[in-house]
């Protein structure tokens, strides 16, 4: 039974749950009952089983078992919940199955012992129990929001009947609240139901009523939970399934309404037309109990206890207030003129006489539904006199007005008290952006609602420079789950088809904000993947269509996957090189075999390699331009290398890299190639395992990398040389090796000091969760071919790679040869890496995926260095090998360490032929791209199959060789090409794992289903404990930079006014993607966000994100400081240093007044002066101090 704390209840007082002892063999006391069921014939599945034991009592779970080998055994489970009524096992001999030839099936039946006892311990005492689930009924249950800090508008009521009543449920082992209640719609009854997790609350209001036994529960939400409506159960199974749950009887929703047909074709809008309940608005909840019996109370109370220890208080309070439902009035007021009285009036609807105030202004109104459709401002809140006030202001100092709302992420609930409010410019008053940025209006729509966001800077595209006039007129848009929910994920279930339905409803109607009418345009491919698109505004001279037409001729491609990339291409986020004309050059490819080996790679001349390098502003660590380059021109796109051959101002295509005619030809810039470190995965890991790298190996290199890590935060030596050897893609580890070269490590600067902590929690969270061990001797490089047909290929006539006996040499003979030279190696100087090497591509899941291959001196190719270049002789590419890659901007992971080169060289390799794509025979429309991206959201199997495969990989004795493995890793290059192919990957049902191992932490999986692994994988997890990052704000200020000047006050005034801006623009990138710190922002090492994207995908997209930011704050300091030579730039970056020691230290001062704890979100932020680390350095280390300048602040002796 449960056991509560003593200090809880009084002696006096009963204990929660009835103090009845019950016999453990006692099945009908059970939470519920699980029956083993053998004999069974391989064909049958769960609606089979279900349909002959539902008579018996409510099925909740039923499973099919399989061997380790993935055949049935011929046993299954079938566990009720609650148990049945009467003990129907002990005479049950067969099941009867129609539809068979023998429908008499004779099986033999038995009651499991329980598993576990149906308590859940208290994460704060484990001696403390609560049942894994507590369920308390409710008379009635309000929907409705707060509308002032003591009173909840109440928009529905559902009150308990005969028909249906309301439960409240506590999941103690899924840590969530659950709600059900019936709603009657037209002649249906539904039963519904929302989940809580419990990391959504923090307070639950207590109500007491007046009556006697009235208790009342108030749950207001900061964003919408999940809403299901369950189906009938028999409908719910999926043909040849062995695995069923109640659960799945449970549908996702997204609107609950009377007029169905309302919804189909109107455009999203933040106001849903005629809801019963808005789920996606209406999120405070009250639901009235009576708990007059002694049972109820007990239960109410340990109710109470139990959230209490997941920190969830039950604040009592008094004078809560219901306000009755209204429907506001200022939607009419914000889009239509408003009139002046010249009488005062009560009366909202007498106000439209006399002086008329223009209307809101676009870029107000717009910013106004980012406030309304965030719930930071709510529309019964607004009044006339609100809006009357707004249209009178200044547009711009309007928009920053809700700008800041927007940037302070709290309700308001008095919205007139935001006039007299002194805000920081924001995007309204445009302070400069770099040339390659620009403003971007986004929105997110979620299941239930839609967001919009305040206009960030982000890095533009093609299609946006071109319509630079009318930028403001394209909205990006992303699909994403509820707020904190992360990415919509794809199911071969039917249960979320309200929510991909509402996805192809926007994409066709589109979407609504003031007087314009967003509509769909197309999707860049990086966009496609994480579920976004871009839709624009039309004006009456330039329509969507025409801007496709702009973009290219499409014409002659006949299949819609293709099509979509195509058009995605002039999406891509690049940057234009602007300073020359080119000279285009066209070549053939070499083509054998079916393939091609100079996929996707041209050539460029050094002069315009110089040329973008000084134009784009790219730091080397040599003083040499990069050698290969990720690019876009009119139609065309792939990879350039440098070739000492090519001409002035030539650039060479290939045909492979020409994808269709456009008009715009000018050449722009993706990324460069740059040395990153070599990290192993997981998937790579097994592999490795599976073709004979001993686990000790991994094992021991986690543990180095771990100590390293501690050591590094006091041993500056230590933490340099990890920074300059383990690079990460966005190089911010080299910026942090050079803070500790200019001595802010020996001074334990705080910035400094804070980055390095959250360096070091960041590479453990990635070695807990990714297991990303660092190889130093390895690389990630991007791929290029050799043009001199030098490097030996892939033969198949080969002799097979001799025996053990022979020699190394010997062995390596026959091994494909690559070219890696690293602009600096060991010592600082350029280094070509000679001998044996393993090649392989992210992700590896099949044992051919990682090739082995020598590593060769080429004199012709001494030029190219930061890349893998790769032979075009050979049967076969051998970058196809590797996971069917190609050259066209892969990047490859080269490592040269002897312990991590396999026993087992070039296991045979996968055929990777995409699949067969099916032409359209007709001209394609915008209604076949949003049809093929809604299919894409929904049969996107790519995670989950390499979660899969990861499950069977440790759990099957062959590991990546078995049959499944193997099945899996063919599916997973399908789903790759599913972008470009059309032809999703079926995962079909043997193909899902019912056992995970424990690394893997599926959270929400039963009990049972988890085991703890004993392979490498759970090893490697076992040994690495997470470590919080926590900035350092308490620690000096570097006196050195403090007392470097006498600074003006006009300087330190002007300092302070662009930190106010870049503050604010850091706080936005924050609220947009819920990181948690600018210290993550700022470097780019994130620790949790909103999960929209995939970690890889989001440290690039993050990457572009800050540099963008640094760039535009960077461009606004010189300004302000007159230039950007160090003379008049240095009093200016010093000014920004001390305006920030102050602002911490004086917020240090004060929370330790209160004895409060100095937390990221309570502090003023710090990183404003780090975006001019190197100029900071400088001061430090060159500027001699003023004898008289005797500085002093609260941060330097706090």
């Amino acid at each position: 039974m449960s056991r509560l704390p003593p200090t809880r209840p009084s002696p006096a007082t009963p204990r929660p749950l009835d103090a009845v002892v019950r016999r453990d063999d006692d099945w009908t006391t059970r939470p519920e009952l699980r029956l083993k069921l053998l004999g069974l014939p391989p064909d049958l599945d769960t609606r089979d089983l279900w349909a002959c034991f539902s008579p018996h009592g409510a099925v909740s779970q039923i499973d099919i078992f399989e061997d380790s080998r993935g055949v049935r055994d011929g046993g299954a489970r079938i566990t009720f919940s609650p148990p049945p009524l009467e003990p129907f096992w002990q005479n049950f001999r067969s099941l009867r199955v129609e539809g068979r030839a023998k429908p008499e099936i004779p099986v033999r039946l038995s009651l499991e012992a329980p598993r576990r006892t149906f308590y859940h311990p208290s994460p704060v005492d484990p001696s403390i129990k609560y049942p894994e689930v507590m369920t308390l009924q409710a008379d009635s249950i309000d929907f409705g929001f707060m509308y002032d800090h003591n009173t909840m508008m109440s928009m529905h009521t559902v009150v308990a009947s005969h028909r249906g009543g309301i439960r409240f449920k506590q999941n103690m082992l899924h840590r969530e609240t659950v709600v059900e209640f019936r709603l009657d719609i037209d002649t249906r009854s539904e039963l519904f139901r929302f989940t809580i997790p419990f990391t959504y609350l923090d307070t639950i209001l207590r109500v007491d009523g007046g009556e006697s036994g009235i208790r009342e529960l108030v749950l207001s939400l900061p964003t919408p939970p999940r809403f299901f409506r369950k189906l009938d159960e028999k409908d719910t199974h999926e043909p040849k399934a062995r695995y069923w749950a109640e659960n799945l009887a449970w549908f996702r929703q997204t609107d609950i309404t009377n007029f169905p047909a309302n919804v189909k074709d109107a455009p999203i809008t933040i106001k849903k037309p005629g809801p019963i309940i808005d789920i996606g608005r209406w999120t405070t909840y009250r639901l009235k109990f009576n708990i007059s019996s002694m049972k109820a109370q007990n239960l109410f109370r340990q109710i109470g206890y139990a959230l209490r220890d997941y920190n969830i208080s039950i604040q009592k309070v008094t004078g809560f207030g219901i306000a009755s439902h209204r429907e506001p009035a200022v939607w009419k007021y914000i889009d239509q003129p408003i009139t002046t009285p010249h009488q005062p009036t009560s009366s909202l609807a007498d106000l439209f006489e006399n002086e008329t105030v223009p209307p809101l202004a676009f870029p107000v109104r717009y910013q106004l539904e980012v406030c309304i459709s965030h719930g930071y401002l709510n529309e019964h809140n607004l009044s006339q006199e609100f809006v009357r006030q707004l249209r009178k202001m200044d547009p711009s100092k309007a928009q920053d007005i809700l700008e800041y709302v927007a940037g302070q992420e709290k309700r308001i609930f008095e919205p007139m008290e935001l006039f007299g409010l002194k805000v920081t410019k924001g995007s309204a008053s445009r302070p400069p952006v770099p040339q390659y940025c620009v403003y971007v209006r986004s929105a997110t729509v979620t299941p239930s609602t839609v967001y919009f966001n305040t206009p960030t800077v982000e890095i533009s595209n093609r299609v946006i420079r071109y319509y630079a006039e009318h930028a403001d007129r394209f909205l990006r848009v992303r699909f994403t789950d509820e707020k904190v929910e992360g990415k919509i994920h794809s199911t071969d279930r039917d249960t979320m088809n309200e929510v991909f339905t509402r996805v192809k409803r926007t994409l066709r109607n589109g979407i609504q904000i003031g007087d314009r009418h967003y509509e769909f345009l197309a999707f860049g491919n990086s966009q496609f993947r994480e579920n976004g698109a871009y839709f624009y505004a039309p004006l009456p001279h330039l329509q969507a269509q025409y801007i496709r037409s702009w973009m290219g001729n499409f014409d002659e491609i006949p299949y819609i996957a293709q099509y979509a990339a195509r058009l995605g291409q002039c999406f891509s986020t690049t940057r234009a090189i602007i300073g020359t004309r080119t000279t285009i050059r066209e070549i053939e490819d070499e083509e054998r075999n079916g393939h091609v080996f100079t996929d996707g790679v041209g050539m460029i001349s050094p002069f315009l390699a110089q040329l973008i390098t000084y134009e784009l502003g790219i730091v080397s660590t040599s003083s040499e331009p990069p050698s290969v380059f990720q690019f876009r021109m009119g139609g065309c796109k792939g990879i350039l290398a440098v070739s000492p051959f090519s001409k002035l101002q030539e650039i060479t295509i290939r045909r492979s890299q020409y994808k269709f005619a456009a008009r715009h030809e000018g050449l722009e810039i993706i990324r460069w190639s740059q040395f990153a470190a070599a990290n192993l995965n997981r998937q790579i890991i097994v592999v490795l395992s599976a073709l004979g790298v001993p686990d000790n190996v991994f094992i021991e290199k986690q543990k180095a990398q771990l100590a390293d890590l501690t050591l590094a935060m006091t041993d500056e030596l230590k933490a340099l040389a990890m920074l300059q050897r383990d690079i990460d893609p966005n190089q911010i580890t080299l910026t942090l090796a050079g803070m500790i070269l200019e001595g802010f490590h020996r001074c334990q600067e705080p910035f400094m000091m804070s980055m390095l902590h959250l360096w070091r929690a960041w590479s453990i969270r990635y070695l807990k969760e990714k297991a990303r061990i660092t190889v130093e001797k390895g690389a990630f490089l991007l791929g290029c071919v050799d043009e001199t047909a030098t490097l030996k290929g892939h033969f198949n006539d080969l002799p097979p790679v001799p025996g053990a006996h022979e020699s190394l040499e010997q062995r390596a003979k026959n091994l494909p040869e690559v070219f890696v030279q690293l602009s600096k190696g060991p010592g600082g100087k350029p280094a070509i890496i000679l001998g044996l090497m393993l090649l392989a591509r992210n992700p590896s899941l099949h044992p051919g995926d990682i090739r082995m291959v020598r590593g060769v001196d080429i004199e012709a190719l001494r030029h190219l260095k930061d890349a893998v270049v790769v032979p075009q002789t050979g049967d076969r590419p051998i970058v196809n090998m590797c996971s069917g890659g190609d050259l066209d901007g892969d990047d490859y992971l080269v490592i040269w360490d002897p312990e991590i080169l396999p026993r087992e060289w070039n296991h045979p390799p996968m055929d990777f032929t995409p699949a067969e794509k099916v032409p359209l025979e007709r001209q394609i429309t915008p209604d076949d791209l949003t049809t093929f991206f809604v299919k894409y959201m929904k049969n996107d199997n790519l995670s989950r199959i390499a979660y899969a495969h990861l499950a069977f990989a440790d759990s099957m004795e062959d590991g990546v060789k078995s049959a499944k493995c193997l099945k899996l890793a063919e599916l997973h290059s399908t789903a790759v090409d599913y972008v470009k192919s059309g032809v999703p990957a079926r995962m079909t049902r043997d193909l899902q794992p019912s056992k995970w191992p424990h690394f893997m932490e599926k959270k929400n999986r039963p009990r049972e289903s988890i085991y703890h692994s004993r392979k490498v994988l759970g090893q490697l997890f076992d040994q690495v404990e997470r470590v919080d990052f926590m900035p350092i704000y308490d620690a000096p200020f570097d006196k050195r930079v403090l007392r470097a000047y006498k600074l003006e006050g006009k300087t330190l005034e002007d300092a302070t006014e662009v930190k106010r801006q870049y503050d604010a623009a850091v706080r936005r990138i924050m609220a947009q993607h819920a990181i948690g710190t600018e210290f993550e922002v700022w470097s780019t090492f994130v620790m949790s966000h909103s999960m929209a994207s995939n970690d890889y995908k989001f440290h690039e997209e993050i990457g572009r994100i800050a540099m963008a930011l640094k760039d535009r704050f960077r461009a606004l300091c010189y300004e302000k400081a007159g230039g950007s030579n160090f003379e008049v730039l240095g009093p200016f970056v010093a000014a920004m240093y001390t305006i920030t020691a102050d602002e911490i230290g004086q917020a240090v001062a004060e929370a330790r007044a209160r004895k409060a704890n100095l937390t990221a979100d309570k502090m003023p932020m710090m990183s404003f002066p780090w975006l001019f680390q190197s100029v900071l350095g400088k001061i430090a280390n060159t500027v001699r101090a003023p004898e008289d300048n005797d500085y002093s602040s609260t941060a330097i002796d706090i």
